[in-house]
């Protein structure tokens, strides 16, 4: 009896490809469009309803069914509103990894289990690795520069168990664009996805003075409290930011703090400031993916996604007096550029991803 596999199927290059290996594979696949965001926004006609079709017209080749879910309320609820409320608390978030937790690796696959799947699978840049002892372990990409487990640390090794990345052990998105068209997918040629999904063109600062209220501020420069210019509000503005300070003339200057409270963002117009840079950090509301947290001691951890991989001394916490979830401390080995609260930092063991948690307070 073939074994059964729902398949998130996006519209895109990747999950094509995923759709057409599992069938040559054998396995009896049925596909899913996740319908997350449909919503216009001003100056931005949502794409979803090409997506749709494009991931249609696969699966009709491929001879697969495909259903369509909606999955707005909980995408809302899940991604939407917490991206809007981390910007509104002078955070930085990672939307995908969330999106990645509550709904592919949440709704979706409790949905598709329910329905009778053996397997979930997507079109993530990833590999699992399931040992002797039944262990279920994330591994990096064999493409490196694709590698999305920096975005998958909060799914834990029960579902991963019973998860497939068809596209995890191809080399290249170049090679996985020539299987596409070696197939007659019909979607080699189409670009990739960038940034968040439903913000699309309009670009994030559009988006959250769209939801949010326009608060104007001082800008101000680090080291001498001197106002340069003024802001429609801190919550826009991240840790490393160099673009949409409009200062005009002078030396071009970086974001090196905001704070939302009093609503002051605060530059510096050296790339090397010691505001910049750090040499630890406390990672907050930590996971593990299998479900334990790793002894301390030295990993590789990646502060950004396709961030080069660098050496730290990680010391997970369960929580405390002081925090109300499991936590980690991160010292580096050199001393490296900030991190914006809220992103996500990702520890692993060689190429097996431990988990991670949210940069709360880097040192400065």
């Amino acid at each position: 009896m073939r074994h059964r596999v729902f398949l998130g199927m996006s519209g895109g290059v990747d999950s094509a490809l995923a759709a057409a290996l599992l069938v040559e594979w054998g396995y009896d696949v049925h596909a899913v469009y996740m319908r997350n965001w449909s919503r216009d926004l001003p100056g931005f006609k949502c794409r979803w309803a090409d997506d749709l079709a494009d991931a249609e017209r696969v699966a009709v080749s491929l001879g697969i069914g495909l259903d369509v879910w909606d999955c707005e309320l909980e995408y809302k609820r899940t991604v939407v509103d917490y991206l809007v409320s981390a910007y509104a608390h002078g955070y930085t978030p990672n939307p995908d990894v969330m999106c990645n937790q509550t709904i592919k690796f949440g709704t979706f696959a409790d949905r598709a289990f329910a329905e009778g799947a053996d397997y979930i699978a997507t079109g993530h840049y990833a590999r699992v690795e399931r040992d002797a002892d039944g262990v279920t372990r994330l591994l990096r990409a064999c493409d490196e520069h694709k590698d999305q487990t920096y975005f998958l640390w909060r799914v834990g090794a029960k579902v991963l168990a019973r998860t497939l990345f068809p596209v995890g052990d191809i080399e290249s998105k170049a090679e996985v664009r020539r299987m596409c068209a070696a197939r007659n997918l019909g979607v080699e040629a189409k670009p990739d996805s960038d940034g968040i999904c439903f913000v699309g063109e309009v670009g994030i600062r559009s988006f959250l003075l769209d939801v949010l209220e326009r608060r104007p501020g001082d800008i101000v420069e680090w080291e001498t409290g001197a106002v340069l210019g003024q802001h429609d509000g801190a919550f826009l503005f991240t840790v490393g930011q160099r673009r949409g300070l409009d200062l005009g003339g002078g030396p071009r200057r970086y974001v090196v703090s905001t704070d939302v409270g009093a609503n002051v963002v605060y530059v510096s117009a050296d790339h090397d400031s010691p505001a910049l840079m750090c040499d630890e950090l406390e990672l907050d509301d930590a996971r593990w993916i299998l479900g334990t947290a790793p002894p301390a001691g030295n990993y590789l951890v990646r502060s950004r996604h396709t961030g080069r991989l660098t050496l730290a001394y990680v010391q997970p916490h369960s929580a405390d007096d002081t925090h109300e979830l499991p936590w980690a401390y991160v010292r580096f080995a050199q001393t490296q550029r900030r991190v914006a609260p809220g992103q996500s930092v990702v520890i692993y063991d060689g190429q097996c991803c431990l988990g991670g948690g949210f940069v709360a307070s880097p040192a400065m």
